[in-house]
């Protein structure tokens, strides 16, 4: 009888005959190695064709080609294995590395603390042993020593720039290994294998400071060569200039640089920054690229002001670049910027007097960039709509920039501002320029745009108070019928298909349910893209033209991540046509959310709330407030309209309404979100009120009526231990009504995570929607069977969310849940070990 090896063997061995190994010839592995590259799995009559077409294998039995192909797969499989441990084992060598740096780095903060400490005990001693000294000498000395000196001009000559350059490399490296900064871990990043690095903000120092440090799989010069190109990752920037060009005699290159940023509200006016940058290599092999602001030079170039920008300054920052063993590079960022927040409005101080915020909007996406380009070029994908992912970046950015260009409104691009109504919350701006119509409007056969159009926008800006701009952005984002104007929604796709663009018209139809089709994701979620449609019920008429079919919007949101503090959200479409191409026109409209509560002043509080231990979940708006005091934030909207130059007062008109019932709508909802409309705890658990105590009391107890059984293994039947245990349950719990068409009327966490909804959101849910026509024939029909026997078992299946993205689960139970009266007050649902396709 023939026997075969179990194990995996080397190439000559493939089975044992009469329990001696059979060995091959080299000419026979070298014809099974072909073979297994064009068929790694051949079946057994594949195994028999093989044997006829080679005749150097007709003394092998089929059942010993049979083993050596299991041995061959074998094989490869512990050989991908083992080379996807060994990246894993470079990546925590790596990070291990930078874990032992900081470890170091604190350890010298600590000293220096220490240090000072003892001196500051000492300085107390003595005062007390002393008379409190009030006179003017005393004033004025304590003033001279917090008094900043007026440091003479800097020499700007090709010697001064390179002693200034030198200088500024000094001063980086002291923050990026250092303890020229005194750092604190930003709240929400905890460092790990897994993420995007170890995230730090500073506490204490002149303007606002981020630093990051981590590991991406690209060579020292390509990172660097992605970094200098700072308008291809770093949305608020306008434009970079390098002006002129020094080589100094160490291989390395001084440029000087002329950076605007945009504005990020309509209530500031931008940056611009006058800047030196210094590229160089260091003994150790690694690249260094540094800046700083040159404000105060003589002797060499200068910047002067530029209109309708505040000249800000960025303090030495840059980026250390080493390379790192088995490939790839370790990075170190640091952002230090002064943003001069003295010409701002009080209100909006804290916006630029955030480190965290400087965190998120830069440090962070320098990070994404480079780890999304490793990522692709490591994995080569093609994602949704056929797009690849570099085609997706370009597409965010142009989306980005519009919305950023319409928010600012520089007349350099072309725009001018419309006169008021006599009511001055809403600006509208005007752009009939060439470059801005070719980009908004589409072309004729010959290339050009219709003749006669122009762009208009309206913007506006508000304060929110205690609605975190994550859960706030989010129900945007989910609930559109509840803030768009369906025949604005058709007006503007109508200028995008080439239609008419006169002045759009009420209708009694509409558009349907909004269908949400994902494009893309980045890395760690932090932002998506995807396709809007809005499905017609009606014909859309303007100007007496019927336009049927669907409506399409391009939609990027960011920021929604709801377990992260202090982070601004953007939601941002624009109308495309249902086969839109990578260069289609684009007129972006939608909303920016920045929080400008500077929680950054208080280290210990931040650094708290990362080492918080609980239940996961989603963050509402009482965790929000309960941690932070009153949250407040500012809401920039700005809409963008194509239209026809002889109706420019008619759409200014209507822009004008538009962006006020807007802004209506959005108070409504922030009312409607913030913790005080529900009392004090309403939405951070539902514990807070006795009716959800008593739900979560009918629920067990119904469960166990009607089932024999407990629905958790361990019951207290104290109500709000009760209600604990139901709200965090890892398996989806939801109570749906007794109407005709049911819709939800409770979840507990894991039901709002598996819907992707909040508790406000869920009653805008029926049933029917979260299955699709099989699972709704099922469900419905088995609804009576309910009410009568009390309970239906359901085998595993396929449900969808509230943004249309399919869930599995692998059971689910339904059963009537009774008050105590013994009367049906709802129908509950256990979808057990659910999961995201």
């Amino acid at each position: 009888m023939m026997a075969v090896t179990s194990a995996c063997k080397g190439d000559s061995m493939g089975s044992m005959d009469n329990g001696k190994y059979v060995r091959y010839t080299p000419e026979q592995v070298e014809a099974l190695e072909r073979l297994y590259h064009d068929c790694p799995k051949p079946s057994s009559h594949r195994r028999q064709q093989l044997i006829r077409e080679c005749p150097i294998l007709s003394n092998i039995e089929p059942k010993q080609i049979k083993v050596w192909f299991q041995n061959r797969r074998c094989r490869e499989k512990q050989r991908k294995e083992a080379s996807r441990l060994q990246a894993v084992n470079r990546k925590l060598s790596a990070m291990n590395k930078l874990l032992m740096e900081e470890n170091d780095r604190l350890q010298k903060q600590v000293s220096n603390l220490v240090y000072e400490n003892g001196h500051f005990r000492q300085q107390t001693q003595n005062m007390a042993l002393v008379t409190t000294d009030t006179s003017c000498e005393s004033v004025v000395t304590s003033g001279q020593h917090h008094s900043s000196p007026q440091h003479p001009p800097r020499d700007a000559s090709p010697a001064g720039l390179l002693s200034i350059a030198e200088e500024t490399l000094t001063e980086f490296l002291s923050k990026a290994t250092g303890t020229a900064v005194e750092w604190v871990q930003m709240p929400g990043m905890k460092p790990g294998p897994d993420s995007i690095g170890i995230i730090a903000i500073s506490h204490g120092c002149a303007g606002v400071a981020s630093r990051a440090c981590g590991l991406v799989g690209l060579e020292p010069t390509r990172v660097a060569e992605i970094l200098k190109d700072r308008p291809s990752w770093y949305r608020d920037c306008r434009a970079v200039d390098v002006l002129n060009m020094l080589t100094t005699g160490t291989n390395g290159t001084i440029e000087l640089l002329y950076m605007q940023l945009y504005a990020p509200t309509t209530l500031a006016p931008a940056r611009d920054f006058w800047l030196l940058r210094y590229t160089s290599a260091l003994e150790d092999g690694s690249l260094v690229v540094c800046e700083r602001s040159l404000n105060n030079t003589q002797n060499g170039p200068t910047m002067p002001p530029v209109p309708h920008f505040v000249r800000a300054k960025v303090l030495p920052s840059g980026y250390l670049i080493r390379p790192c063993d088995g490939g790839g590079s370790i990075i170190h960022i640091v952002d230090h910027v002064d943003f001069e927040a003295g010409s701002v409005p009080e209100v909006l101080r804290p916006l630029y007097e955030s480190s965290t915020l400087l965190a998120q909007r830069t440090t962070l996406a320098a990070f994404r960039q480079l780890r999304q380009i490793s990522q692709e070029i490591s994995q080569p994908m093609v994602t949704s709509w056929g797009r690849r992912p570099a085609a997706l970046r370009a597409l965010a950015q142009r989306m980005s920039r519009g919305f950023n260009e319409a928010i600012n409104g520089f007349t350099d691009e072309g725009w001018t501002m419309m006169e008021s109504d006599g009511i001055d919350d809403v600006t509208v701006l005007v752009n009939s320029s060439p470059d801005k119509v070719m980009g908004a409007t589409p072309m004729y056969a010959d290339g050009f745009p219709s003749i006669g159009h122009a762009v208009l926008c309206a913007k506006a800006s508000m304060l929110l108070q205690n609605v975190p701009p994550a859960i706030l952005t989010r129900f945007l984002r989910e609930h559109r019928s509840e803030w768009a104007d369906s025949s604005i929604d058709g007006y503007s796709a109508a200028s995008v298909k080439g239609g008419s663009c006169g002045i759009p018209l009420a209708r009694s139809g509409g558009f349907g349910g909004q269908v949400i089709l994902p494009l893309a994701h980045t890395i760690e979620h932090e932002e998506f893209m995807e396709v809007i449609k809005l499905e017609n019920t009606s014909h859309y008429r303007a100007d007496d033209m019927l336009m049927p079919g669907d409506i399409f919007f391009l939609q990027l949101c960011n920021g929604v991540d709801e377990n992260t503090i202090g982070t601004s959200t953007e939601l941002i479409f624009a109308p495309i046509d249902a086969s839109f191409t990578d260069d289609a026109p684009l007129l972006p409209s939608g909303f920016r959310i920045i929080p400008v509560n500077n929680n950054s002043q208080n280290p210990t509080r931040d650094l708290a709330s990362t080492l918080e231990v609980g239940p996961p979940g989603k963050r509402t708006a009482a965790d929000y407030v309960g941690q932070s005091g009153s949250t407040k934030s500012v809401m920039t909207i700005a809409f963008q309209f194509a239209f026809e130059i002889h109706l420019q007062e008619s759409i200014a008109a209507m822009a004008r309404q538009y962006v006020r019932s807007i802004i209506a709508s959005v108070q409504r909802v922030a009312l409607a979100l913030s913790p005080s409309s529900f009392g004090p705890r309403s939405l951070q658990t539902p514990s807070g009120t006795p009716e959800a105590q008593m739900l979560a009391g009918w629920i067990c107890q119904s469960f166990r009526c009607f089932l024999g059984e407990d629905l958790f293994k361990t019951v207290d039947e104290r109500s709000d231990t009760m209600l604990k245990t139901l709200w965090h349950h890892s398996d989806a719990i939801m109570c749906c009504s007794l109407k005709a068409l049911p819709d939800f009327t409770f979840a507990n966490q894991a039901g709002l995570d598996m819907l992707e909804t909040t508790l406000v959101s869920l009653q805008d849910i029926t049933l029917d929607k979260i299955f699709d026509r099989g699972g709704r024939t099922s469900i419905c029909s088995e609804l009576p069977q309910i009410l009568q026997q009390g309970f239906a078992c359901f085998p595993g299946g396929v449900c969808l969310t509230s943004m249309g993205r399919p869930v599995s689960y692998e059971r689910a139970v339904a059963w009537k849940v009774l008050n105590d009266e013994e009367n049906p007050h709802c129908i509950a649902f256990v979808f057990v070990n659910w999961s995201f396709v």
